[in-house]
């Protein structure tokens, strides 16, 4: 098989995705449904190669396409990916578990980089924990057990991006969020002094969503696929995950330490949002945690806890 024929066996047409999802028109190809997508497509291949249906483990993994990352400059709000975890997961004030960095460009200028927890495959943070609370889930998630934790805070000098989190007072969050039945792959109502981060959102993937970042981001810069079925989309276009890191230059951060992130970047400064970002409009709007009310006793702090 020529190059020309691979690509085109691997092209995923909107009405192939149509058909996959069972969907009656265009508007059905929704943000919540891409998971199902994934898991339909797997049967698909499967059944015309053997006539099974085996059930496969996920490796799920996400892409950032930093061409169509522009900070929110262009919609003049924050950071939509940020605020659309802080809003579905509750999380407090100052935390950001993806949080959208502006860094300077050789030449001049910036980019947005917008940074989660990396789920690398050979996380440091898990190797530190003197009681087990924090591990890698066999999908690639890693997670943290906050019943577990003692607070010691070992993983979060052991994490090289700096996405470990601690509570260190009462979490400003709002009544509601306390209704929850906590679980590692929803960390809410969150305690005093525990480690909390990033989950890449398992649940989710598993209830046919996309995380809320990817949900939430307006350019549609954030991709979200399983790198077993290579894999990956947007909530708008699906794509050969393979050949979408390879054709542009894909990279993850930290390469070189080793530590195997399953989150990649596809470098970039915005130049593809509507006509263009000018790398030297400088400057992100503040995140904002938008409870009105909070629990009995909550509190604020900085990083360092002060």
């Amino acid at each position: 098989m020529n190059k020309d024929e691979n690509d085109r066996k691997w092209q995923v047409s909107r009405r192939r995705v149509l058909k996959l999802m069972g969907a009656a028109g265009a508007a059905a190809i929704a943000i919540p449904l891409v998971p199902a997508l994934l898991r339909k497509a797997s049967a698909h291949s499967s059944d015309a190669t053997n006539g099974s249906n085996p059930q496969r483990l996920r490796r799920w993994s996400m892409v950032i396409d930093l061409r169509h990352c522009d900070g929110c400059q262009s919609i003049g709000k924050p950071p939509q990916c940020t605020q659309g975890c802080i809003d579905g997961h509750f999380v407090p004030e100052p935390m950001e578990w993806i949080q959208v960095f502006e860094y300077e460009l050789p030449g001049g200028g910036t980019q947005f980089i917008p940074v989660p927890c990396q789920q690398c495959q050979s996380p440091p943070c898990t190797n530190v924990c003197p009681v087990g609370a924090t591990w890698s889930t066999p999908e690639g998630p890693v997670l943290i057990d906050q019943g577990r934790c003692i607070g010691c805070r070992i993983c979060m000098a052991a994490c090289p991006y700096d996405r470990r989190f601690f509570t260190w007072g009462q979490p400003p969050v709002p009544p509601e969020s306390l209704l929850a039945d906590y679980h590692p792959e929803r960390q809410f109502p969150l305690p005093v002094g525990v480690v909390t981060k990033c989950d890449f959102c398992p649940d989710m993937a598993r209830a046919g969503r996309l995380p809320y970042c990817a949900q939430s981001c307006p350019q549609n810069a954030i991709y979200y696929g399983d790198l077993e079925e290579d894999l990956a989309t947007n909530g708008v276009e699906v794509v050969k995950l393979s050949k979408f890191l390879t054709e542009n230059q894909a990279y993850r951060l930290k390469a070189e330490l080793n530590t195997k992130p399953r989150v990649y970047y596809i470098p970039g400064h915005g130049e593809n949002v509507g006509v263009g970002r000018d790398p030297y409009n400088k400057g992100r709007l503040a995140t904002r945690w938008p409870w009105i009310e909070r629990i009995k006793g909550a509190k604020t702090w900085s990083r360092s806890g002060r």
